[in-house]
């Protein structure tokens, strides 16, 4: 049986620009999709496409718990999470591929 994993991720439009999270089982297709405009709604209408942040997860019911509390994190909050590991808010979508 393959092993899956499950991250929760976060995009945005530029540095402190508007942030978005997610959850998914299949990383580099789902952040491809926002990339190219493939999924309809926010990320496509305010342009959310670069991969800021990332955790992993062995199940998903961790990753949808994780995901369900940050997304009620205050703002600030989100921000000093990215930037204790990517403090330029760099696009970390390259490093994946």
């Amino acid at each position: 049986m393959k092993n899956r994993h499950f991250f929760v991720y976060f995009l945005a439009s530029r540095k402190h620009g508007t942030i978005y999270i997610g959850v998914t089982n299949d990383l580099i297709r789902r952040v491809y999709e926002h990339k190219e405009k493939l999924v309809a709604g926010f990320t496509k209408d305010y342009g959310v496409d670069k991969l800021v942040y990332c955790e992993m997860f062995d199940d998903p019911e961790s990753a949808i718990t994780r995901e369900k509390r940050v997304k009620r994190w205050k703002r600030d909050w989100k921000i000093e999470l990215i930037e204790r590991g990517n403090p330029n808010w760099d696009d970390l979508y390259p490093s994946l591929i």
